[in-house]
């Protein structure tokens, strides 16, 4: 893991844009011999190895489907023709690497996402960490910082903030320069404030950040709590005992066994009563895991850790 001392999050058209193409390769995949098909898990299964032996990223167990989109768009991109080809690349060239993972891994938040989660974590979460003398929380797949904002907006308002550290992780360094510059679109605000009301916020929202041109940059006071560092949560292990774990909409691009994995890791990382944050398709439900929390919140994925 590498602690950073504080590329631009690809944004709604490079989303709508990879979106439209997955259909197109969708179909394609549709039309290809067995033999075809059998060769590109090959060479997909190949490009991964070569990615996590040179680099040391994991993407080996991800969801195929969505893997295999995305290394497509990416060869696309470079403009190449073939999945070897890509390999090539990536290996030889670290800046292409650096592309390929930002595609891989996902980026897709707001602040307050899902409202009536803070809501819930404001009149549930709350009075459990009142009587800790300092908390811990770690936002693991952090991207580029709406939801670590949030959250310290959220202990700022109920008094718990002077004794927090919040932990913000990532496996992509650019999306984290972008969280700590804590400086996001303006025309977003109006959504977020929206979203700060939804999760029952004390203040004026604008209070927390000062409009310069076409951004907003959140105050500095917020920042002083956070940790921003680089995190792999399939290759690094655990590096404190947190109150609160925040992965939100992560685990959902992993198989079966890479869940379990990073379940493992989780569960080593909570302390005792600790409590876990999953996104809204996420359950701890078929993991092995499973009884060693209670649904806190069940219809936001809330958990507690009681063994």
């Amino acid at each position: 893991m590498q602690i950073n001392g504080g590329k631009d999050n690809k944004g709604a058209e490079d989303m709508s844009a990879l979106l439209k193409q997955n259909a197109v390769y969708t179909a394609r995949d549709e039309g290809k011999e067995p033999k075809d098909k059998e060769r590109e898990r090959i060479e997909i299964s190949l490009l991964l190895e070569g990615l996590y032996r040179w680099y040391g990223y994991d993407f080996r167990n991800y969801a195929y489907p969505s893997i295999q989109r995305r290394i497509w768009h990416r060869i696309h991109a470079e403009r190449l023709g073939t999945i070897s080809g890509l390999q090539e690349r990536i290996l030889h060239d670290r800046d292409c690497m650096e592309r390929l993972i930002a595609d891989l891994v996902i980026h897709v938040t707001e602040m307050f996402r899902d409202p009536t989660l803070f809501s819930a974590l404001r009149e549930q979460v709350v009075p459990l960490l009142k009587a800790a003398p300092s908390i811990r929380i770690w936002h693991a797949g952090c991207s580029t910082g709406e939801e670590v904002y949030s959250t310290a907006i959220l202990l700022y308002e109920e008094g718990l903030y002077d004794r927090a550290r919040i932990y913000a992780t990532d496996i992509n360094e650019e999306v984290l320069h972008v969280a700590e510059r804590a400086s996001y679109p303006l025309k977003k605000m109006q959504g977020y404030t929206k979203n700060y009301l939804g999760a029952g916020g004390k203040d004026d929202f604008s209070r927390y950040y000062n409009a310069s041109g076409d951004a907003a940059t959140f105050h500095p006071f917020l920042r002083e709590k956070i940790v921003f560092a680089q995190h792999n949560l399939v290759t690094d292990r655990s590096f404190n005992e947190f109150h609160v774990i925040f992965c939100r909409n992560v685990l959902i691009y992993f198989d079966s066994m890479l869940q379990n994995q990073v379940h493992d890791l989780f569960y080593e990382s909570l302390s005792s009563s600790g409590i876990l944050v999953l996104g809204h398709k996420e359950s701890i439900t078929f993991t092995k895991h499973a009884q060693k929390y209670e649904a806190l919140v069940n219809e936001d994925k809330i958990f507690r850790k009681i063994k």
